[in-house]
């Protein structure tokens, strides 16, 4: 009898581990959630004690720390949603895809915050119950659907640059508004068959304890499914590995592959532009001021795209420096067994939470460090809203809020129209050929010169 018990209890804790290994959740958290408990095994395995120390040290504050991540990020991607879709931003397919990205986001943030004042604030007893259970079930497929759709939306934008900067020729043609919408479609619809294997896996049991009384007490948990736990759980083991490779490794090494490229685009760029400068100023035959004024133009583009370009690869290197590890612990705890997970991978479980959380909400300081245009928007949305705020403020203290000659607060400016703009951050063909028109038909086109660079 002493045999299966331990069996048992091994066959348990197991799957505890392989559950926090899935949802990115702590084995302390789990094991206190789903009632779950776990023998201590006396060598350190990998982690030093050091470690363990700290971890330990961070877990008491980190449902107080995620719940103020949390409001940041919920309030900083409902900032992100504002302005993405104004008319000035709305029109280029990127900033759908970003649109998209901070939706998926600010859900992920509004789902984890309950889950943390649940898990990390609440009385444990709680966590036995059925609707504690079931809370938690919800949670591990809702937050697994979020964040499997932010990881196809962040694939989709990086394919999306990666084909604007490397095939500028065929950008036109690949990059349209239909495709940017099948896009986004595809990244919402995509989670749902990759997720829906984990509704099979995963159910709400009870268990009976007898208390010292002599009371029956039932308690519910989170355990194998009666379809999961057949052939020897294969469908637990197949869906586990499928996660861990799939949705994890697989999306972390296709934008590794793409954010070299990208940063090679970068240098290479970097490298032409000194060795134009180092030229010399360009010869310039007839029509400098034409001249002068096309160069300037080019180079407002160029530098506008690789604003674009940057912005963008610091969203992805920091969503690869919060999911890499993750994957990595991940297929190492798969590869090394239950020892290395409970004595090191469970260590950073809070650290992961919290990195994931603040990958969502640091995007909005990427936004405004990174982008003249997302400033300039931003200004205009909120600029006018600001000032009537403080306008009688302003008045009491006799400070001019507004420029305005009586004080008042003037009408806000409608943001300038949208420029027809292509997938590559450039001029669309149609506004380029009325340029290119209007070129023609100025006296500067007769000149018959090029500009030599």
């Amino acid at each position: 009898m002493a045999g299966i018990t331990m069996d048992h209890d091994a066959q348990r804790l197991n799957l505890l581990g392989n559950l926090s290994q899935l949802y990115n959740v702590s084995f302390d958290d789990l094991q206190l959630a789903l009632n779950l408990s776990a023998q201590a095994e006396q060598a350190d395995c990998y982690c030093p004690s050091g470690v363990r120390e700290v971890s330990a040290a961070y877990r008491d504050y980190h449902g107080y720390v995620s719940l103020v991540v949390c409001t940041a990020g919920i309030l900083a991607n409902a900032i992100n949603l504002a302005v993405l879709t104004r008319p000035a931003l709305a029109t280029a397919p990127v900033n759908r895809l970003l649109t998209g990205l901070a939706a998926a986001d600010m859900l992920v943030m509004a789902e984890y915050a309950p889950f943390a004042a649940y898990l990390y604030l609440s009385p444990p007893r709680s966590h036995y119950s059925r609707a504690g259970a079931t809370f938690l079930l919800v949670h591990m497929h809702f937050s697994q659907l979020l964040h499997t759709a932010s990881i196809c939306l962040t694939l989709s934008l990086a394919a999306w640059r990666y084909i604007a900067v490397q095939f500028p020729q065929l950008a036109p043609r690949l990059c349209t508004d239909g495709r940017c919408w099948l896009a986004l479609l595809l990244s919402l619809l995509t989670p749902l068959p990759l997720c829906a294997p984990s509704l099979l896996v995963f159910s709400v049991r009870e268990t009976r304890r007898k208390r010292d009384d002599g009371r029956l007490v039932s308690r519910f948990h989170v355990d194998l499914s009666e379809h999961a736990r057949r052939h020897n759980q294969l469908l637990y083991e197949l869906n586990l590995w499928f996660h861990a490779v799939l949705v994890k490794l697989l999306p972390c090494a296709i934008l590794t592959a793409i954010s070299i490229s990208l940063m090679r685009t970068l240098y290479t760029a970097k490298q032409r532009k000194k060795q134009l400068s180092g030229q010399g100023q360009p010869v310039v035959k007839l029509c400098p001021k034409q001249a002068h004024n096309n160069n300037a133009r080019r180079s407002r583009a160029e530098k506008r795209a690789d604003r674009t370009t940057r912005m963008l690869l610091a969203v992805l290197l920091l969503f690869l420096a919060t999911e890499f590890p993750q994957g990595v612990l991940g297929l190492m705890s798969g590869v090394l067994g239950r020892c290395f997970f409970r004595r090191c991978y469970q260590l950073f479980g809070e650290a992961l939470d919290i990195l994931a959380l603040l990958n969502g909400a640091i995007n909005f300081i990427l936004y405004c460090a990174m982008s003249r245009q997302y400033r300039q928007t931003f200004r205009q949305l909120f600029s006018p809203a600001w000032r009537l705020a403080l306008g009688p403020w302003c008045r009491r203290k006799g400070v001019q809020c507004a420029k305005s000659v009586n004080g008042s607060v003037p009408a806000p400016r409608a943001p300038p129209a949208p420029s027809p703009v292509s997938a590559n951050g450039v001029v669309a063909a149609g506004n380029a050929s009325s340029a290119a028109s209007a070129a023609a038909a100025s006296p500067a086109a007769l000149c018959g010169q090029t500009t030599a660079l």
